[in-house]
């Protein structure tokens, strides 16, 4: 569970168990994102070093690791999923935008992918959570793509969405 700026490792807690009943979370206190590519390229990478320490130290099933982002949580989890693919399972990205485009891109075989924008987000457009939708669907990943009708913030319907979601994709 990777949070939005302002936001800490205890913000999704209360709502996981209804989004994924039974399932393990794992939920960093994250610094904000930067702005400069070369700054999130080593973001991503910390971040994937520390993912792949937890897999170990948890025993951890590392092939059923999914992100549930929001913000610039799950603008993180986009890019570790464009520059380290392999490390998740699957991503729910809540209020993402595209951050970096790798050159040359990854092949990213049939990864479900639910990308949700905000049909009134002044803060990540919803334009933006589909440029990034489909850039991930280029690459091969599975992508659902929704728009949510509310702002930046999320709403219980975003997390009924998340859980019917993650049923289907787990069943």
């Amino acid at each position: 569970m990777l949070h939005g700026e302002g936001g800490d490792e205890k913000d999704f807690l209360p709502i996981y168990p209804a989004i994924a009943p039974g399932a393990a979370a794992l939920s960093p206190r994250l610094s904000p994102l930067s702005a400069e590519a070369e700054e999130v390229v080593a973001d991503a990478a910390a971040f994937a070093h520390w993912l792949g320490h937890a897999i170990e130290e948890y025993k951890l099933d590392a092939g059923r690791i999914f992100a549930l982002g929001y913000g610039d949580g799950a603008n993180l989890a986009s890019v570790l999923i464009l520059l380290h693919p392999g490390m998740l399972a699957g991503a729910i990205l809540l209020r993402p935008q595209r951050v970096v485009e790798p050159n040359p891109l990854p092949k990213i075989s049939s990864l479900p992918i639910l990308v949700a924008g905000g049909e009134g987000d002044a803060t990540m457009p919803a334009g933006e959570s589909e440029q990034l939708a489909r850039l991930l669907s280029h690459v091969g990943a599975d992508v659902d793509y929704a728009v949510a009708e509310t702002g930046h913030d999320l709403s219980p319907s975003d997390f009924s969405m998340c859980k019917l979601w993650l049923s289907e994709k787990l069943a």
